[in-house]
């Protein structure tokens, strides 16, 4: 059996084949993320055809967008490993990486929004729909863009699961019959998915996954009923479809300007704030939206939200390898991505539910906007708390030992205080031989 080449490197090439595969990673990003998207445009015409109301109607791109976020079905397959590529060429600009490679996400919806309401007014929404599928075929292509690389703790990882796996294969030969092989064979498999998944018991990343969830709740109702909404104050069918190809490209924007800033020295400490603080405007965007009731105030209100969104999604895998590292950044993101289609699934469905009920979009509107603000104030409440602990720790340590050295890597305190006393012991043993005679 022929074996797949992988590139070595003790360390992100930040260029070279990287650039291909934020390349790839921006095609993917337009045949998954920018299509799932462009349903809503079909909405009008569904809820038409199949003459149901907007909770049931909405269930159609729940759906679609739940299977696109789940890991192993539908476009997951495609997305989550090709983010967790660029993750692995990309340390010192990780974030502009990230930015071009999302901003696929706002180009497609650009070029794509004006182009699907085209193919409805010409072959109907099952044409379009056929069409669509064609075109996403392209992910083929993608897929051959991406060649593995194998980083220094890469390489750790893979030996101690090849020595694992020889040991076995050692015991099996050795005695295959005897039943504690099989509780060895458990036990090498059960210590690779745990070493694998061990930050699912991290607090930092158990905060994030569940600010996830209220954020992901948040940001998905916007694509489903935007033209929905333009259509019931009055917008015509080309200008609600305009206000999607706005919102796409300032998205795009959004990417690759805020990817820039966050990568500079001024701002790169600052990359988990410049998180929270996106995720918050698109909050307060969602709470001014049933106040707006023109398209001339609901382009400012796209350009606004589709800036931030482009922000925020940029930084997602940054923030997730900020607490994960990139050893575990594939697994990390596909738990993320993960976490984003349950609200995914019902928030459509639920804000669809609210404006049967109450006959306008006022409150789905207002609880996707207090969603997204909850999970930015949380994250800043927790990342607040855990300054304060660990400025806590480093008076504590101080106080009781001035020799103690408090060294902090996420949550978990190192103490050097034992090497320095080694340190000191060997420099008075060796004064002491320098001074006896001869």
């Amino acid at each position: 059996m022929a074996k797949v080449n992988r590139a070595r490197s003790t360390s992100p090439p930040d260029g070279g084949w990287g650039w291909m595969i934020v390349a790839g990673c921006f095609l993917v990003t337009i045949c998954t993320r920018a299509v799932t998207r462009c349903i809503s445009i079909f909405f009008v015409d569904f809820q038409t055809y199949f003459s149901q109301d907007y909770a049931q109607t909405a269930w159609i791109h729940s759906i679609v967008d739940c299977v696109t976020m789940l890991c192993g079905l539908g476009f997951a397959l495609c997305y989550s490993p090709a983010i967790a590529m660029v993750g692995k060429y990309f340390s010192r600009r990780k974030a502009l990486a990230y930015g071009i490679s999302m901003s696929g996400s706002g180009i497609g919806i650009f070029i794509l929004a004006p182009v699907v309401q085209l193919l409805i007014e010409q072959f109907s929404w099952r044409g379009a729909l056929l069409i669509l599928g064609g075109f996403v075929l392209n992910l083929c292509v993608c897929g051959a863009l991406m060649r593995p690389i194998t980083l220094k703790d890469d390489q750790t990882t893979s030996e101690q699961n090849h020595v694992c796996r020889t040991e076995t294969q050692g015991f099996q030969r050795a005695s295959p019959s005897l039943t504690w092989t099989k509780e060895w064979v458990q036990t090498c498999l059960c210590g690779s998915l745990q070493q694998e998944y061990n930050f699912l018991l991290m607090s930092d990343f158990v905060v994030l996954a569940i600010s996830v969830l209220f954020m992901a709740y948040g940001c998905s109702p916007l694509f489903v009923y935007m033209v929905p909404y333009a259509l019931s104050i009055g917008v015509s069918h080309q200008q609600a479809a305009l206000l999607m190809s706005i919102l796409g490209v300032i998205d795009i924007i959004g990417n690759i300007t805020f990817g820039w800033l966050t990568d500079r020295r001024c701002l790169k400490n600052y990359q988990y704030i410049c998180y929270l603080f996106a995720i918050g405007m698109d909050g307060l965007c969602y709470l001014c939206l049933p106040m707006l009731q023109s398209l001339p105030l609901l382009v400012p209100f796209a350009c606004t939200f589709g800036y931030f969104d482009g922000a925020y999604v940029t930084l997602i895998p940054v923030v997730t390898a900020e607490i994960v590292g990139t050893t575990s950044l594939s697994s990390a993101l596909g738990v993320v991505y993960f976490l984003h289609a349950v609200p995914y699934l019902v928030s459509p469905p639920i804000a669809g539910w609210l404006v049967d009920t109450t006959g306008s979009y006022t409150a789905a509107f207002l609880l996707c906007g207090f969603s997204m603000i909850f999970s930015s104030v949380l994250l800043g409440f927790a990342r607040l708390v855990k300054k304060m602990r660990k400025t806590q720790l480093q008076f504590l340590a101080k106080e009781s030992d001035p020799k103690l050295q408090l060294w902090t890597n996420g949550s978990v305190a190192y103490s050097v205080a034992r090497e320095l006393d080694q340190k000191d012991g060997e420099s008075v043993a060796i004064a002491m031989l320098g001074s006896s005679p001869p």
